[in-house]
């Protein structure tokens, strides 16, 4: 039987759409990505939305794979996510990893909050959402036992990445106690939504290390009782179904102290290394860029915006005239060359909110540049620093600089 979490991960990602609504590519609601049969010719399918450069892609259009990370490098923010076991899986197939390039505006999610993938310890188990490659990426994938692939071994690029915790929260869900068995180190769990149960009890194994948060306590595996709900971050899914319990969350106040602090580790990590976007536009002739800033940001880093005055009509203000920003050229990866050295000196002009489109902030911002740069240009990846964020230098490892 397909695990559960694999289960739900598939029905809830995407929605089956009414034929007036069925879009001109592949979904979910298609069904599993199934290995090709050198033995049968499969029908074509609709295609999967292939992504374009320079633009966000629709929503809904994304693969879902859930798995484990087992490698990563955050660096250049890639990772290897050992697949889930499904029905559509031959056993030649099970457990095979993917490799995943996080999308610029790709987002993580780790504790209920944003998060880098620094903050995911390796065997966490994650739910993705996924694009295929890029036409010019002929990158191996990584290597299986007799050269086998995973059958979702082409959706390398992520858009993006949750825990189990971050996951059903934002599903609203979470799971009832039915029984605990100290002796057997197992708990049995029914998941929620609504008011209601979901599915059958599942089996999950209890460690010795399973740590149980209530309130500003970790507490000992007694304190689990038939009748709480509660929310857990898990490891070894699928491999000894349905996974074993790493960290489990029994109350509001627990799981917002782990949502906060996790927040609060967001909010430095951007302070350090800027807010990511990309370049809409640039008008060369007055010395300014506006931009777009990607998904997966605490909205609230945007108040630290120093809004400017009015900018008088007809009459461009000076740079200096206005609050002051930094700006710097970034890589896809969103590396930096040296964010202390060669970011210019912007004056804020304007910050507005956008449509919503699936990876943006919903955040633009205009700017007028003391110095234009090369890499100022549309599309073009920058990292934006606020007139009150203190710049300082980053791990040489963080940085292009000496790479050349």
């Amino acid at each position: 039987m397909r695990p559960l979490f694999a289960a739900l991960c598939l029905l809830v990602s995407v929605g089956a759409a009414s034929a007036a609504d069925t879009p001109a590519y592949r979904t979910d609601a298609a069904g599993f990505v199934k290995a090709p049969s050198p033995k049968k010719k499969a029908p074509s399918p609709k295609k999967w939305f292939m992504l374009v450069d320079g633009a966000f892609p629709p929503e809904g259009s994304a693969h879902a794979v859930s798995g484990e990370l087992v490698q990563v490098d955050h660096l250049e923010r890639r990772f290897h996510l050992r697949v889930d076991r499904n029905d559509s899986q031959d056993r030649g197939v099970w457990d095979l990893c993917i490799s995943g390039i996080m999308l610029p505006y790709g987002s993580i999610f780790y504790r209920g909050a944003p998060a880098a993938l620094p903050d995911i310890p390796q065997g966490t188990h994650l739910h993705g959402l996924f694009y295929l490659r890029a036409a010019n990426d002929n990158e191996a994938p990584p290597p299986g036992p007799f050269n086998r692939r995973s059958p979702e071994g082409d959706f390398r690029r992520c858009f993006q990445l949750e825990d189990d915790f971050s996951h059903q929260q934002r599903l609203k869900q979470s799971w009832k106690i039915d029984e605990v068995n100290l002796e057997k180190m197992v708990l049995t769990a029914t998941l929620q939504q609504g008011g209601a149960s979901v599915g059958k009890p599942q089996f999950f194994d209890l460690l010795t290390s399973t740590a149980v948060y209530q309130g500003n306590t970790i507490l000992d595996l007694k304190a689990l009782q038939p009748g709480q709900q509660f929310l857990m971050n898990l490891t070894w899914v699928t491999l000894y179904s349905p996974g074993r319990i790493t960290d489990l969350w029994l109350d509001d106040a627990s799981r917002q102290i782990a949502t906060t602090r996790q927040l609060e580790r967001h909010r430095l990590y951007v302070r350090e290394h800027g807010l990511p976007g990309w370049i809409d536009s640039v008008d060369d002739a007055n010395e300014t860029v506006t931009m777009t800033f990607f998904a997966g940001l605490d909205p609230k880093l945007f108040d630290e915006i120093t809004i400017p005055a009015p900018v008088v009509p007809g009459r461009e203000p000076l740079p200096g005239a206005l609050p002051k920003g930094g700006l710097a050229v970034a890589r896809e990866t969103l590396m930096t060359y040296d964010p202390v050295n060669d970011r210019r000196g912007v004056g804020i002009m304007e910050l507005k909110k956008i449509p919503l489109e699936y990876g943006s902030s919903g955040y633009q911002l205009k700017v007028k540049c003391d110095m234009m740069l090369e890499g100022f240009r549309p599309k073009r990846f920058i990292r934006f620093y606020m007139p009150s964020w203190r710049v300082r230098d980053l791990p040489r490892e963080e940085k292009l600089e000496g790479r050349e």
